[in-house]
């Protein structure tokens, strides 16, 4: 009897130790997530619905804070520039420096002679409504456009500007990764982008982060479950009464 009891408490400490690492890695892994996401990650509301049907008015996105350098055609970033107004505002970057940016063709618009396949204009709306006739980036600066392009102020209404609509790279705060609020996810890749030089982005960490915090959460219910379910296994089961003899 000693020998089994023994065992059976050996079994409930190694069990209690692994529960304890459980809980620990769990919220390691969870605060982890959650602090190496907001040290990376800036949450903005979009106040307009010139990116729609990517971006709703009201939506609550998560923007990975990176340097205006790193931009590529087809990003969804957030910028201030005085000359568009005080707050900060949310387009995609159609051109960098020395594209020649043109429309129409066909109802699509070029980048460098090429057309852009825009999978994410509304209801199939042509870029035809943006205005461009043609005009050419100037170096170390990006132009924009809103998805919503027939209600969009974008470049296109600072065409007569020195710098031809465009804004300097260093205006930029942070590249739109996702739509938080509704939880509409990772935001679509802008593949007609991908064939000219340089490519496209790829998103930051934000689905590893998810991982982490989800495991975490995972990790620490699992841990802490143990211990009650541990003690309602070791329960003594009742006796059962023997029978009375005549």
């Amino acid at each position: 009897m000693s020998t089994t009891r023994r065992t059976g408490e050996g079994h409930g400490r190694v069990g209690s130790v692994l529960s304890g690492i459980a809980v620990a890695l769990g919220c390691v892994l969870f605060l982890g997530g959650f602090i190496w996401g907001a040290i990376v990650y800036q949450p903005y509301t979009v106040p307009t619905d010139s990116m729609t049907p990517t971006i709703g008015a009201g939506d609550r996105v998560l923007a990975e804070r990176i340097d205006g350098s790193e931009i590529k055609r087809g990003d969804v970033v957030v910028f201030q520039d005085k000359s568009w107004g005080d707050l900060p505002m949310v387009k995609r970057v159609v051109g960098i420096g020395g594209d020649r940016v043109a429309c129409c063709t066909d109802g699509k618009l070029t980048v460098n002679g090429k057309k852009i396949e825009e999978p994410y204009l509304q209801g199939r709306q042509t870029a035809s409504v943006t205005g461009i006739k043609s005009t050419t980036v100037p170096a170390g600066r990006l132009f924009f456009l809103g998805d919503e392009r027939s209600g969009s102020l974008d470049s296109t209404v600072h065409l007569d500007d020195i710098d031809h609509g465009s804004v300097a790279r260093d205006a930029v705060r942070a590249r739109v990764d996702a739509v938080a609020w509704p939880m509409d996810g990772m935001l679509p890749k802008p593949t007609g982008f991908e064939a000219l030089p340089g490519g496209i982005s790829h998103p930051g960490p934000l689905k590893l982060m998810l991982t982490a915090v989800v495991a975490g959460a995972v990790l620490v219910l699992a841990g802490a479950a143990y211990g009650p379910l541990a003690k309602r296994g070791r329960r003594p089961r009742p006796k059962s009464a023997e029978p009375v003899r005549a």
